[in-house]
């Protein structure tokens, strides 16, 4: 999406934008912007900072609470130090300074895209557990749950095959390493501690027993 005022680099933008193979929305209003910025499936957004109907400022920090994830880059004809240094705290995840090039502005554009969906893959969720498997965290229903390494390798096992059966002797090779004719009851004991954990005031937690096979996460909790 590309917020800007004056038609002729709006149609700019909007041009180059599409060669390089992206869908474009365009807004030249802040007031409108604001609403299609919250509203529409938004990969990244161009915000110009002076707008009629809402100074660009006061749309990024709306934005940022609506959409935490959207990487902003900011066009601004400022060049302070202290006007950068503002954006990037009002949640810009760059700036470029007018007049700018369109190469320049492309290759950034593609370098938040990727490290986005960098981000995204590193995030797993099934049903109401979270997990960030780069800041190792773990939350259900917003609950924050602290885990082991072997607790965390082992629940990341099953978010990453949710609702499929995992048998004990995948997972001791999966987690543990262990070659699968490996005689130890080290995944039924770690399920249990997971199990535990993961059970947030009065709901289980939706770890499965198949008998005779394997343990399965459910994946419509």
């Amino acid at each position: 999406m590309v917020v800007e005022d004056e038609p002729a680099i709006a149609d700019f933008l909007e041009r180059g934008l599409e060669a390089e193979g992206y869908s474009v929305t365009t807004a030249t209003d802040g007031a409108d912007a604001a609403n299609l910025a919250k509203s529409a499936e938004i990969d990244l957004l161009i915000l110009d900072l002076m707008l009629p109907g809402r100074d660009g400022a006061d749309l990024l920090a709306d934005v940022r609470r609506a959409r935490p994830q959207v990487p902003v880059i900011v066009l601004t004809a400022r060049t302070e130090i202290e006007t950068k240094v503002s954006l990037l705290d009002l949640g810009a995840s760059d700036y470029v300074t007018k007049p700018f090039s369109f190469e320049e502005l492309a290759a950034r554009v593609r370098a938040h895209l990727r490290d986005r969906d960098e981000a995204s893959s590193a995030r797993l969720q099934v049903g109401d557990i979270r997990m960030d498997l780069v800041g190792r965290r773990v939350e259900r229903n917003g609950v924050s749950i602290r885990l082991t390494a072997t607790e965390f390798a082992l629940l990341a096992s099953f978010m990453r095959h949710p609702g499929q059966v995992l048998s004990r002797k995948e997972l001791l090779q999966a987690v543990w390493s262990y070659p699968p004719e490996a005689g130890t009851s080290v995944v039924s004991v770690y399920i249990g501690y997971l199990r535990r954990k993961l059970a947030v005031g009065d709901t289980p937690a939706p770890i499965e027993t198949v008998r005779s096979v394997g343990y399965r996460l459910r994946a419509d909790d």
